[in-house]
């Protein structure tokens, strides 16, 4: 086993022989194992212990074993005790989740702290294959399916390459000593559920199946590699990101077949779920407006993309749902010689000046408005339904909603489109559009010119 286990260091290249590493002991045979292995390599190495009271007397005796088989090394040894129901209890975790955010995170601080190039831990093939059903049970995609990797990171699992069965029998040849965790006996939790009686099942149907999953694990583990790089192929084509949101181009994503497993993929990460992602793909051809959020993030389905951007963290939902577009109500006045008023991540910039003073700007950013055609305050709000307006250069009215269509203006800029109003009367659609009454004409005498900066 000794030489399977430096083989198995150099083939997955966990770690040279040079470095320091940082083994997560708990006291039970694989932990105890992986330092034997350790101790009989020659390597260099020290003991972290967690101590996470959740099991009394148990918890204490496991922590002075592990102190003492520290001493028998003649190695570093690296103790904490946790509050884990506590700290489960309010953040609102599981007992594991919240085991798991606090060993991990104390394992890195102590790394970081004693110079410790990896932490290892103890997981071997049966937890790889664990792991797998698992992911499947939950649905995780592709990615779950891998079962445990070798390396990620700074974590290291350098007894990956052996079965619980070599494992034990590796532990009587050497006469080692080990603890039993009671709480490994329990079919309270999932994995114990699959190692008691989904496992035994497997077994009885295919006697190899270990070998079987772990055959299958490492060519999913090829799959995914290939699968990775074709979505981030396409990911860099369809997707373009500004600032912290993204868009996607709706007519790029339907060319891709199947298009499912690519939209899966490019929303996972923003916290997406798979029921979502198939709503999502059944509106592609639908009406603009529709949306749909995740935990942190919201997209909006438009004509030509969907837009996705994150959500403020004060107002950030803890369920997916999906709901209509509505916009904000929000007014603010403007007082006839105010010289800014400040909006959502930009500002309006106002001032009057005579004509023959007066430099015209063509830009979309810029308001030239005959002044004795507003009435004081003007009003800047956010549009309605049913606004309507003069654009520049028509005679006609027409409906704001409508000149958003003609524009291809998406939902999400739609949100952000303020107006200037003087007596209910539409004066700029800020940042697109001036409403042709307010125009400076030939008997103009003085400018009311207003910048978006």
């Amino acid at each position: 086993m000794l030489n399977s286990f430096i083989s198995s260091i150099e083939k997955e290249k966990l770690f040279n022989r040079t470095e320091k590493i940082l083994l997560t002991v708990s006291g039970g045979i694989d932990s105890i194992i992986m330092c034997e292995l350790f101790h009989k390599a020659g390597l260099k190495f020290g003991i972290a212990h967690c101590n996470f009271n959740l099991r009394d007397e148990e918890s204490n005796d496991d922590e002075i074993f592990v102190k003492e088989l520290a001493e028998k090394y003649k190695v570093q040894f690296h103790s904490v005790i946790f509050n884990t129901t506590a700290f489960a209890k309010k953040n609102k975790l599981s007992i594991q989740i919240a085991a798991r955010q606090l060993r991990y995170n104390w394992f890195e601080e102590i790394r970081e702290q004693f110079s410790y190039k990896y932490i290892a831990t103890a997981h071997h093939q049966d937890d790889s294959i664990e792991t797998f059903f698992i992911n499947l049970i939950r649905g995780t995609g592709i990615a779950g399916l891998h079962g445990i990797l070798p390396k990620q990171g700074k974590i290291i699992r350098p007894l990956l390459f052996a079965d619980k069965e070599e494992i034990i029998s590796f532990a009587k040849k050497n006469k080692l000593e080990y603890r039993e965790d009671s709480s490994n006996r329990s079919d309270k939790y999932v994995r114990n559920k699959i190692r008691h009686k989904l496992i035994p099942l497997l077994k009885e149907l295919n006697p190899n199946i270990h070998q079987t999953i772990s055959h299958d694990i490492k060519l999913l583990s090829n799959v995914e590699k290939v699968y990775k790089k074709e979505i981030s192929d396409q990911h860099s084509k369809i997707i373009k990101k500004e600032k912290n949101s993204f868009h996607i181009s709706i007519a790029r994503l339907k060319k891709l077949n199947p298009l499912e497993p690519y939209l899966f993929e490019f929303l996972f990460p923003l916290g997406f779920n798979s029921s979502t992602v198939d709503e999502i793909t059944t509106c592609l051809d639908g009406q603009s407006g529709k949306q749909f959020f995740s935990s942190t993030h919201r997209l909006i389905k438009d004509r030509e993309f969907l837009l996705i951007e994150p959500l403020n963290p004060k107002t950030r939902i803890k369920k997916t749902i999906v709901r209509p577009l509505e916009l904000p109500e929000k007014k603010f006045l403007i007082k006839k010689n105010q010289k800014t008023i400040k909006l959502e991540g930009f500002e309006i910039r106002l001032s009057s000046i005579n004509v023959k003073d007066h430099q015209l700007q063509l830009t979309k950013d810029f308001a030239n408005l005959d002044l004795e055609k507003l009435e004081f305050p003007l009003e800047v709000r956010k549009w309605n339904k049913g606004d309507s307006f003069f654009p520049l250069g028509m005679k006609n009215k027409k409906k704001l909603s409508d000149f958003f269509i003609d524009n291809k203006i998406p939902v999400n800029q739609k949100e952000k489109t303020w107006l200037l109003t003087s007596k209910d009367k539409i004066v700029w659609v800020i940042g697109l559009r001036i409403d042709d009454r307010f125009k400076i004409t030939d008997k103009t005498k003085k400018i009311y010119f207003a910048e978006r900066v």
